[in-house]
Formats: C-alpha cells, sequence, structure tokens
C-alpha cells in the first residue's frame, strides 16, 4: 500500500465562486483525496497544485481553513456553499483534523445555506451542527451496490453499506438527503434503488465522463457495454423505474 504524504499548509482563501448550477461558492478543505478513485474528475487540480504524486496518494490541510472562512464570510454576499467540489470533505484525514467540522461551526453561526457531498459515514460526526442549520443538505455519493465493483473503481472508499446506513441515520433525523450516483457504475439498478430510496429526497445521476481514466479497468474486468450509450440509456430509465416517484435528475 502507498504511503500517503501529508502536507500541512497555510492558505488565502478558501472559498471560490463556483460554476455549478445552484451552487455559489465551493469550500475545500482539502488539496487531495485518499479515496483515490479510479474516475476522479479532480485530477486536474494537479495542474495548479505542483503534485507530481499519483491522485490519491498525497493530501494537502489547509490548516488556517476556518479562519480565512471567518474572514471572507464577511466580505461576501449570501450564498449556498458546497462543501466540497474537488475533495471528500470526510475523508480519513478529517478525523484527526477536524477542518470541515470546524468550518461548518463557521457557516452556521452565520447561517449560510450549505451542501454536502461525501462518500462517508464520517459525516455522522457532525450531525448536532447539521440539524441546527436553517438550509442545508447531505448528500452521499453511492456508484454502485456492488462491493466488487466498489473495490475496482473506489479501493479506498468506505463500504456502501455503511454510506447507505449513514443516508438513513440522516433522514431520519429530519435530514434534507440525497444520493449522487456519480459515475454510474456497473450495478443492478433495481438493487440499487430499492436499498436507497426510502432514505433520500432526490436523486442525482451522472454517465461516466472520463472513459480514458477508466477504459483500460472496464476491459480487463468485460465491462465495456457499461460506455455504450444505448445500454446506459437503458439502465437510467431502470433506474428511474426503481426510484419510483422520487426526483431523479441525469446530468
Amino acid at each position: 500500500m502507498t504511503e500517503l504524504l501529508i502536507r500541512e499548509k497555510r492558505v488565502k482563501s478558501i472559498l471560490s465562486k463556483s460554476g455549478i448550477p445552484g451552487v455559489d461558492y465551493c469550500l475545500n478543505p482539502y488539496v487531495g483525496c485518499a479515496h483515490g478513485c479510479k474516475y476522479c474528475y479532480a485530477t486536474f487540480m494537479k495542474r495548479f497544485t505542483g503534485h507530481t504524486e499519483p491522485w490519491g496518494t498525497f493530501v494537502d490541510i489547509k490548516m488556517n481553513a476556518p479562519e480565512v472562512l471567518q474572514q471572507q464570510l464577511k466580505r461576501i454576499a449570501r450564498g449556498y456553499v458546497m462543501i466540497s467540489s474537488v475533495t471528500d470533505p470526510y475523508q480519513p484525514l478529517e478525523e484527526e483534523y477536524g477542518l470541515t467540522r470546524r468550518c461548518l461551526e463557521i457557516l452556521l453561526k452565520h447561517q449560510f445555506p450549505a451542501g454536502i457531498l461525501t462518500k462517508s459515514p464520517l459525516v455522522l460526526r457532525d450531525l448536532d451542527l447539521i440539524r441546527q442549520f436553517d438550509d442545508i443538505e447531505v448528500g452521499m455519493t453511492i456508484t454502485t451496490e456492488d462491493e466488487g465493483i466498489k473495490k475496482i473503481f473506489e479501493p479506498g472508499t468506505p463500504p456502501i453499506t455503511a454510506r447507505i446506513q449513514a443516508l438513513k441515520e440522516l433522514h431520519d433525523r429530519g435530514i434534507s438527503t440525497y444520493v449522487f450516483i456519480g459515475p454510474l457504475l456497473p450495478q443492478n439498478p433495481e438493487s440499487l434503488a430499492e436499498k436507497i430510496g426510502p432514505h433520500v429526497d432526490s436523486v442525482l445521476v451522472d454517465r461516466m465522463n472520463y472513459e480514458s481514466k477508466t477504459i483500460g479497468l472496464y476491459r480487463r474486468f468485460g465491462l465495456l457495454e457499461w460506455l455504450e450509450g444505448g445500454f446506459i440509456d437503458g439502465i437510467l430509465h431502470r433506474l428511474k423505474k426503481g426510484f419510483g416517484g422520487r426526483e431523479v435528475n441525469i446530468c
């Protein structure tokens, strides 16, 4: 197993304006992500950070993120903050550093509307804060219900069952929840919808948009049909049907 390279750094800004529809600002407490998913689009960050290490083998800790956030919130217009867009805010190092929690505390103080997107049940640690927001939603990325497929494409992530259980607990506590099925990996769509459906208010699905990163894995494991447009259209139809009356958006 490759050793994780950890660097502690200081930043001048922690909130960045977003081009994502419905999102005003993005907040990323870390650079890089220890999950190291094979399909991750955020590898483009290396062009700007100077990292030469393979994606998933390094994480920069933005040590002064909470203090910088406090200052930035005094100067910007109120808007929706996404946590996070190019890293997982609850990757394993968050348990030690707690930057996401401290940033949540500051956003809560100012009651900025916020959204969390993660693959980790560690988000439950901060349920005490999340429940105090006037406007917040929590999304859990679950790309398949098949642990074998998960191990191929995102071996460093928490188990699927733990993520579903976290969604359930959040939803049961009255938190607005959604699942992000992105990218859509090989799966049984009816089974996935059945397991997730009761615990989410909406569903967001994204195709595999970065085939060049993963085509070798699809070829090696005999999964190439999952990159064919017509085949995926059929899977999307089955997913929508499986989620019944819940809102399903395809991006």
